[in-house]
């Protein structure tokens, strides 16, 4: 009898002990969503620790004078892939869009995301991007077939590659 309550007794405590494990988790989860969300504000990818976040124009010196950057930025989502939220856009301070693809392909944002800010952790790079990677994000975009034909020139842009996102609510 004393062996089955103190089977029992452990088991209880093994329980509450995983189930607040698991609740300490749930706080640093990320959303993971294809398409449109009805809560955008959130986590996406890695959590992110801001404890400094570097200037845009800080950035594309660093990434015009060495060819990368490594760090936490900020800024506006301008576009979204309208398919399932697989890269966007932002706009830098050259007025230039700089692309964002996640990754490993390993998570996505809201297609309904436009307009939120949010500060992103990952690597610049200054990237040459080929006319048939342009057209297809023209396509992603929802550009018309005249358009997409109208890409016949190699870009040379920043480029940006994020673990981690965290979308900020709108003020």
């Amino acid at each position: 009898m004393k062996r089955s309550l103190l089977i029992l007794g452990t088991l209880c405590l093994m329980t509450t002990i995983s189930c607040k494990n698991g609740e300490s988790e749930s706080a640093q989860t990320t959303h993971e969503v294809v398409g449109e969300a009805d809560v955008i504000p959130g986590n996406y990818g890695d959590i992110i620790e801001v404890e400094q976040v570097s200037d845009l124009t800080a950035m594309m010196t660093t990434v015009e004078a060495e060819g990368t950057f490594r760090g936490v930025i900020e800024g506006e989502i301008k576009e979204v892939c309208t398919k399932k939220g697989c890269w966007f856009a932002m706009e830098l301070p050259n007025g230039q869009s700089m692309r964002v693809t996640f990754k490993d392909y390993g998570f996505f944002i809201p297609t309904n995301s436009q307009g939120f800010p949010l500060v992103m952790e990952g690597v610049a790079t200054l990237t040459e991007t080929d006319v048939e990677t342009l057209r297809h994000y023209a396509e992603d975009q929802g550009k018309s077939k005249e358009d997409v034909e109208s890409i016949v020139e190699p870009m040379r842009e920043i480029t940006f590659e994020a673990v981690g996102v965290k979308i900020k609510s709108k003020a």
